[in-house]
């Protein structure tokens, strides 16, 4: 059992495969590169920004797409990570223009954070998004039919849980978390409070749903041991329940890294995703 494993491996052991930001000193440089890159592309695309889809201030996305397509196209809705606590959409706008050439509409997804709310509900927050823009795609050329998502780090958590939303057809996750046990026993719980419920339940490893599209699963090979065994398990856990999940390798790339590969279009996780959203893959 998962409790079992970590109790085993120690608080401070944990500590160690968590804290990424201690692990790459150097994490600064992505976050100023993300926000230059991502202002560049917010300026070059026709965006729709900060649309509400529920009434707390962390429920809002923002929404990219060619308005020069007629036909309406299909979507990928991007989930940020920060482990629930931190980052924010408008990060990760440079990860839209391929997919938007492409013909791919890109929505960037905020949620509230902990310990405003927890990871229960930020879980809940995710879901009404898509729902929402499901419901909303026909006025934003988007084809309500062909949604999909992506999430990394604790986005990949809330990506994987996404795929048993009736709207979604497929996803990837990079870097996820799929295990809150981990979480529970880390230097974490103090901010996020998780009690044996939600880790019961909002664990993705231990809740494949019945049925899903494709999911794609990447983690980058210098990342640490248990975000690679973590991924290991999950495409395990899928695949016993005929599941179809899929594996790109990220060779070279650590957590911060890893994200970026999906939107580069020299990169095979990008490609991954761009077919499995056309319907190439």
């Amino acid at each position: 059992m998962p409790d079992s494993r970590y109790r085993e491996m120690g608080r401070a052991e944990i500590d160690r495969q968590l804290n990424l930001r201690e692990r790459w000193p150097e994490h600064g440089a992505y976050f100023q590169r993300w926000a230059r890159d991502s202002a560049a592309a917010r300026a070059r695309l026709k965006g729709r920004l900060d649309l509400a889809y529920g009434e707390t201030e962390g429920e809002t996305l923002d929404l990219f797409s060619d308005p020069a397509r007629s036909e309406p196209t299909p979507l990928l809705a991007f989930i940020h990570g920060g482990y629930w606590q931190g980052l924010d959409k408008g990060d990760f706008t440079y990860l839209a223009p391929p997919f938007v050439d492409a013909g791919i509409a890109f929505a960037s997804i905020n949620y509230d954070l902990a310990p405003k709310v927890g990871v229960g509900e930020i879980v809940g927050q995710v879901l009404k998004a898509i729902a929402w823009l499901a419901e909303a795609a026909p006025d934003h050329g988007v084809d309500p039919e062909r949604i999909f998502v992506a999430g990394h780090s604790a986005g990949g958590h809330l990506a994987a849980l996404a795929m048993a939303a009736e709207p979604v057809k497929g996803g990837c996750s990079i870097s996820g978390i799929y295990e809150l046990e981990v979480m529970r026993l880390s230097y974490h719980q103090e901010v996020l409070k998780l009690d044996p419920e939600t880790v019961r339940t909002m664990s993705p490893l231990r809740n494949p749903p019945a049925r899903a599209g494709p999911l794609i699963c990447a983690v980058g090979s210098e990342e640490t041991e248990e975000f690679l065994r973590q991924q290991d398990e999950m495409v395990a856990a899928w695949r016993g329940r005929g599941l179809d999940a899929r594996v790109v390798d990220l060779p070279g790339r650590n957590h911060f890294s890893a994200v970026d590969a999906l939107g580069d279009t020299g990169q095979p996780l990008f490609a991954a995703v761009r077919d499995l959203v056309l319907g190439e893959g």
